[in-house]
């Protein structure tokens, strides 16, 4: 099945919590640390008050939509 696929990701987290709960809370805590320095970038890359060149060049180099203004 397609990596995407929600029903069978679904269907994998549910047999992980399952079989192993302390894996999946480290993986859900990975992954919330993820989110929050995701935030964290996008947060610079958008900010204004930061030279545009500074952050379009982050963004560049992350693949990250590159900010206009």
């Amino acid at each position: 099945m397609p990596d995407h696929d929600r029903e069978y990701a679904d269907t994998l987290a549910t047999q992980l919590r399952e079989r192993n709960p302390s894996l999946a809370r480290a993986v859900e805590d990975d992954l919330a640390r993820l989110r929050h320095s995701l935030a964290t970038v996008a947060r610079f890359i958008n900010n204004p008050h930061i030279a545009l060149d500074v952050r379009q060049g982050l963004a560049r180099d992350l693949n990250l939509p590159e900010p206009t203004k």
